[in-house]
Order: C-alpha cells, then structure tokens, then sequence
C-alpha cells in the first residue's frame, strides 16, 4: 500500500477552500504565540521560531492547524537592543482575542496558544478567560526536566536553552565560553531599556551559549511531546 502524504498542517501552506474543508471534520487550531527581541547571538525572532515550529512538530501527525506565530509580544526592557519591538499588554491581548474570535466565526472551536516567550505573562488569564488554553512550551515541567539534565545550571533567555539549528543565525559564530548568570534578574524589570542593555551587556542571561544538537534535540523532543498531549486533550 502507497504511504499517505502528511496533512498539510499551515495554514501559511493551505488555501481557504482546504481550511474550509478541514473544519468539515475538526475545530481544534494552534496559534504560536512569540516576540522579536534581542537572544544575543541568536535571531531576533528566536521566541517566534520556536513556538511556531514546535507547534508544528507537535500537530503534524494529528493534521491539526496551525497558524503562524503573532511575532510580536511584550518586551519593553529589551527596547534599546536594536531589532526589538514592544507591544503594551492590553494591545497584544485585543489582537490575539479578535484573532481566535474571527477563527471562531468560521466554526473553529478549540484553540491551544503556544506561547514562546515569558514576558508574554500578562496575556495568558485574559486568553484562558476567552476560552483559550494557554502552554508555555519552555517552561514546562518535563521541559525543565530535560533541560536540568542536560545542564545541571539554570537554563537562561539567550544561552544554549534557547540555541537550536533553527535559531542560529547564519555565518555567526557563538562564544565557546560560559557567560557569568545574571543573578538578580528581577531588578532588570525595574530598571530602564539602556540600563539593561548596559547589564547584560551581549543579551544572554548567562551559561553556555550552546550545547551539543543531540543535547538540545533531546529538550526539543520533550516540549513537542508534551505540546502534542495539548493538543490531543482539547
């Protein structure tokens, strides 16, 4: 018997009549949810990129959509580092809820927001509160798990935690070295953009900038499980 091609999960990759014709037998879709903000060394879109793809990997073998990720979130303490951009709270709660209720009035009724990047907090009871189910994929118990065994320190924006072959930016090389960690990094939220920036000097909050891709594959591989178990249960 001929193999049967994988479901076309993007809607990036879909036309309108194929999304029509998915909701004849499913209203279950993923929205990515990121920002763009300085990672160090890494792509701005760093938070966007994982979100999106471990959305991907994780409804793929379900034929579960997925949109592509909202690439911007809340970051004002990362303002002066160039390429960034901020969105206000309230403004990134109005787009994602009139993005799910223009899903929901085509028939869409199960929505998991993967969420990408920490300072994107304050969203998460509004969303919950619409209807949303809402997973911080990079900070989940078995994520941390995995990630406490592949590096017994604490596992930091910009470091190897965040520093997969999607990540990278090409003909950039990461430092080898360890960064000293950013201890207290609860003062950075008080302090203003340029302070921060002249805090953390390269952006990373500290450790290794990278660790081997079987070592980080095997923290991927705990998220995209555990985000396919979301998405199972809506």
């Amino acid at each position: 018997m001929d193999a049967q091609p994988a479901a076309v999960v993007r809607v990036a990759d879909c036309n309108w009549m194929q999304v029509e014709e998915y909701l004849q037998h499913d209203d279950r879709a993923v929205l990515p949810v990121g920002s763009t903000e300085q990672h160090a060394y890494l792509s701005l879109a760093t938070d966007s990129i994982l979100a999106e793809r471990i959305a991907v990997d994780a409804a793929e073998p379900l034929g579960v959509l997925v949109l592509q990720a909202m690439p911007f979130g809340i970051a004002p303490g990362f303002a002066a580092f160039p390429g960034t951009v901020s969105l206000r709270p309230e403004t990134l709660v109005a787009v994602l809820v009139e993005t799910l209720g223009t899903l929901r009035g085509q028939g869409f009724r199960r929505f998991l927001i993967v969420n990408g990047h920490g300072g994107n907090t304050p969203a998460r009871a509004p969303l919950e509160a619409w209807g949303a189910r809402w997973h911080d994929w990079w900070d989940s118990a078995a994520v941390r798990e995995e990630a406490a065994a592949v590096y017994p320190g604490d596992a930091t924006h910009a470091s190897w935690f965040e520093s997969f072959p999607w990540t990278r930016v090409t003909g950039v090389e990461l430092p080898t070295e360890e960064k000293p960690m950013v201890t207290d990094r609860e003062a950075l939220r008080e302090l203003e953009p340029a302070a921060v920036r002249a805090a953390i000097g390269d952006g990373s909050y500290g450790g290794p900038y990278a660790v081997s891709d079987e070592e980080a594959l095997r923290v991927w591989n705990a998220g995209v499980t555990e985000v396919r178990a979301l998405i199972e249960s809506l």
